[in-house]
């Protein structure tokens, strides 16, 4: 149950684009067709999720014990950099429609907030974890339901902005302006979710 809280909280109440604003650059980039977003969404999950585990060893077993903590963002975009650059071969190998699709948001993975935040949160200790023990268990099931909140949030904006391509707009809203118009009031509709974690804990007296 316990699990379940941190994928609730994570997917819909505080969910990492909606609610924490992290991420924005993918999620305006790379949303103009639902199966680049859905590509978008895979990628870093496989990226985040490698990234939580390998920045989660470093900082406990190499940065903590040897009193090297202000080495940590720089060494978590390397790892980060170097995930990406895996992540290009093989997407260019296995799917060359996709690499070409994602174009320059794939390597701006390394940059993005998304990653680099939900890692140092889990590093820290300092996530969501729903009143369980911080440790690289709850830590990596965060990512991944941060990542499934992540690919949620891009694949709906982006089916929207698909359905807006279809219709007749003011030209002073076309493009970008109706874009975040569209983000805010999504937005607004996961603000729906608040509290449900909360009240699914207490349903089950945890």
């Amino acid at each position: 149950m316990e699990y379940f809280l941190i994928f609730i909280a994570a997917i819909f109440v505080n969910n990492i684009v909606l609610s924490q604003f992290l991420g924005i650059c993918p999620f305006l980039g790379v949303s103009k067709k639902i199966s680049t977003a859905a590509g978008m969404g895979l990628a870093v999950t496989f990226v985040l999720t490698v990234a939580v585990i390998v920045t989660y060893a470093l900082q406990n077993w190499v940065l903590n014990p040897y009193g090297l903590g202000y080495l940590q963002t720089i060494l978590f975009i390397l790892v980060i950099a170097g995930l990406v650059q895996m992540l290009e071969i093989i997407l260019k190998k296995v799917s060359p429609s996709l690499y070409q699709a994602l174009g320059i948001f794939l390597p701006l993975i390394t940059t993005n907030c998304c990653i680099l935040g939900v890692s140092i949160l889990v590093a820290n200790a300092t996530y969501n974890s729903q009143g369980l023990e911080p440790n690289l268990l709850t830590g990596v099931a965060y990512a991944i339901a941060t990542s499934i909140g992540f690919a949620l949030a891009l694949i709906i904006f982006a089916g929207i902005r698909e359905q807006l391509a279809k219709v007749r707009i003011p030209k002073s809203m076309e493009g970008m302006a109706i874009a975040l118009i569209t983000a805010g009031l999504l937005a607004l509709a996961f603000m729906g979710f608040s509290g449900v974690d909360h009240g699914i804990a207490v349903a089950a007296g945890l």
